[in-house]
């Protein structure tokens, strides 16, 4: 497993995630391949990323590239520059320039990737007061209960019949 980050990248992440859909899962040759065809502003960085994190492979880890493929990769949020345009009437509107951060890792085929403490998180489904979200019922059982439910209406509305009867 490699892995090799880029900072700052001075391109919106949503802008950025588009480009790094297309080579998530994907052999270093292919992705090499997309990015270098890819029309979009993110696409050469991602590549230079992609590069940097082959070379590291071959000369830090000794590994055959040919092996390889994309496990990961993933474009979070960097810092938001924020600058001032002048408007009319002596207004002022702010611009945001989005930045982003994008990390990738390299893997061998058939090597399993172990998912980070966050992404362990998000995988269980955590509540805001801490407690899990309950299992799903299988359908027969959702379907039980709903029959169960049916019967009871249809008990309490003969009943109420019934009385409304013994009252006339």
């Amino acid at each position: 497993m490699v892995s090799a980050k880029l900072s700052y990248l001075r391109i919106s992440p949503r802008k950025a995630r588009l480009v790094a859909d297309l080579v998530r899962g994907k052999s270093i040759e292919k992705a090499q391949s997309i990015l270098s065809f890819t029309i979009k502003r993110a696409a050469s960085p991602i590549l230079k990323l992609l590069n940097s994190a082959v070379a590291n492979a071959k000369n830090n880890f000794h590994l055959d590239t040919k092996d390889l493929y994309v496990a990961r990769i993933w474009v979070n949020e960097g810092a938001v520059y924020k600058r001032v345009m002048p408007r009319a009437r002596g207004n002022a509107n702010q611009l945001r320039k989005r930045t982003c951060h994008v990390e990738l890792i390299l893997a061998g085929k058939g090597e399993k990737i172990e998912l980070g403490e966050k992404a362990q998180r998000a995988k269980t489904k955590v509540r805001k007061a801490g407690t899990k979200v309950p299992e799903t019922k299988p359908a027969q059982e959702v379907k039980e209960t709903q029959e169960k439910k049916v019967k009871k209406t249809v008990a309490k509305t003969k009943t109420a019949a019934k009385a409304k009867k013994s009252e006339k």
